[in-house]
């Protein structure tokens, strides 16, 4: 892969992350927790959310090895005492990354089709072809990344999202069972990862992509 293809999806990636996470903050901002607020993360800055490993070095390292891009972001803090509803108002703090992740990747392949349609009507001689065809490929990127980041944190393995939400549906006495998978959240993901199962999972996310590219 050459330098500038992994410069693009490096930004992506940062870019889908940075979203995930201030759509979390300003979910829980809504719900009356003002701690990730206070503290700047509810912000499109990526330079508050970055964590070393989650958001630089593990994308680069699943990139250079031609693998779907994910990571994660330093945790925006939630403090559940400021919670009008601690178990429901969390549900949808931890639903709001993805759904910021699912319509960031609407909207970019509506513009990925529209610079398609665009690129089109160019000739091959023309200066805006490069600039187009340039543009069309980040777009592309930013519909399949923030696909891939969505699709990967609705897996209810804690830490993930999905965990989040899962634990919001459960009964208190289930939600407390099922909190008891926690310390082994990582373990799971590695194990997922290592088996290919996540490969699997992002398949239908491949499908789509080489669809709207045509």
């Amino acid at each position: 892969m050459d330098i500038p293809s992994i410069i693009i999806q490096i930004f992506v990636v940062l870019f889908a992350i940075t979203v995930h996470e201030a759509a979390h903050g300003w979910a829980a901002a809504r719900m009356g927790d003002f701690t990730a607020r206070s503290m700047g993360r509810v912000s499109l800055n990526p330079l508050v959310h970055i964590d070393p490993i989650g958001t630089i070095l593990l994308p680069l390292l699943l990139i250079i090895a031609h693998q779907p891009a994910f990571g994660w972001a330093k945790p925006v803090p939630v403090n559940p005492y400021n919670l009008r509803h601690p178990r429901r108002d969390h549900l949808w703090i931890s639903f709001a990354g993805p759904i910021a992740n699912l319509l960031t990747a609407a909207v970019a392949a509506v513009l990925f089709l529209l610079a398609k349609a665009w690129i089109s009507g160019l000739t091959s001689s023309s200066f805006l072809a490069r600039p187009a065809i340039g543009l069309a490929n980040i777009l592309i990127q930013a519909f399949s990344i923030n696909m891939i980041l969505a699709l990967f944190n609705l897996i209810p393995i804690p830490p993930l999202d999905g965990s989040g939400i899962l634990s919001g549906l459960l009964s208190d006495s289930a939600a407390a069972k099922y909190d008891q998978l926690r310390p082994y959240g990582f373990v799971l993901i590695i194990l997922l990862a290592y088996t290919r199962v996540l490969s699997v999972i992002y398949w239908p996310i491949r499908i789509l992509t080489s669809y709207l590219i045509g």
